[in-house]
């Protein structure tokens, strides 16, 4: 029997979480995070974590595994993953893999380019400058210092010049040079599932979902993780803002509104990155017989 695994992806507050939980009863199998989020136990309220009642009636892995003390890289994410399926497959023939982090999915399906290690005394200070200079300074400093990055690369998103900066300060070389686009070989056959919504509709469930996160106590857990707020794995949205909120530099009003707006250009970010995967088979997450059409693809 071909073993299989299930990728439902898309953006956030599209309700992937609830399709997966019920692709997966429906397989009699287990669901695999893919989100770079969920596996801080500190961070619940903020990363709209699946429920108790969800844990209990499907097995997840990936859901409060680490401190957000650790770092952890999309290439764990392969290695942990590979072992979880290959875990899930001595019981079954499928397993459901459920996430928004795009880079997660892929270095799952395709596997990542080996890479060198860098510096993380370059990493400390390059983020500390662009803590204190801003986007500016980190995209003139990519600009200058590796102008090949710069040309094809992703210059609106702060992570990815960071991540080019310390590995030209690291390394010496760019590190496009170190990008093969080789694809991995799977013992496994993959169906990729795309949620989508109209962008309305999308965009009210993402303001009432931040409405209900604040009602449930973000704040407070927010207040408990300042002590760490400089971490990489804090600065995230829903977080950072409640943060310069603390800090006196927003109203609680102007936070909330900023997580909404923020959450609103990460799911458009989203898209863009799982519109360029032509594998992905593309539903509207409210079908109501979503389920029954995802298990006729063949």
């Amino acid at each position: 029997m071909v073993k299989t695994v299930y990728i439902v992806a898309g953006p956030t507050a599209v309700g992937k979480t609830a399709i997966s939980i019920d692709l997966a009863k429906k397989l009699n199998t287990a669901v695999i995070s893919a989100d770079s989020r969920q596996c801080y136990k500190e961070m619940t309220i903020g990363t709209a974590k699946p429920g108790a009642e969800e844990l209990q009636s499907v097995r997840h892995y990936f859901i409060d595994d680490y401190s957000v003390v650790n770092n952890i890289t999309a290439a764990d994410f392969e290695n942990l993953a590979l072992d979880w399926l290959e875990e899930i497959f001595k019981e079954q023939d499928t397993a459901v893999v459920c996430g928004g982090t795009g880079l997660y999915i892929k270095a799952l399906c395709e596997g990542l380019d080996e890479m060198p290690a860098i510096n993380q005394e370059i990493v400390e200070d390059i983020n500390q400058q662009y803590e204190t200079q801003g986007i500016n300074w980190l995209r003139q400093a990519v600009k200058e210092e590796d102008p090949e990055f710069y040309a094809v690369g992703e210059i609106q998103n702060p992570a990815r010049l960071l991540r080019a900066l310390t590995f030209k300060r690291s390394i010496g070389e760019s590190i496009v040079h170190f990008k093969t686009g080789k694809k991995k070989e799977r013992d496994f056959k993959i169906v990729k599932i795309g949620l989508e919504l109209p962008r309305e509709v999308l965009y009210r469930r993402i303001d009432a979902r931040v409405d209900t996160m604040i009602q449930n106590g973000l704040l407070d857990e927010v207040k408990g993780l300042y002590a760490l707020r400089k971490l990489k794995n804090l600065q995230t949205v829903g977080y950072s803002e409640l943060f310069d909120y603390i800090d006196g530099q927003l109203s609680l009003d102007e936070a909330i509104e900023k997580i909404k707006q923020h959450t609103r250009n990460y799911a458009k970010r989203q898209m863009t990155w799982f519109k360029k995967d032509k594998e992905i088979i593309w539903f509207n997450a409210e079908d109501a017989n979503l389920i029954d059409k995802i298990l006729t693809i063949t």
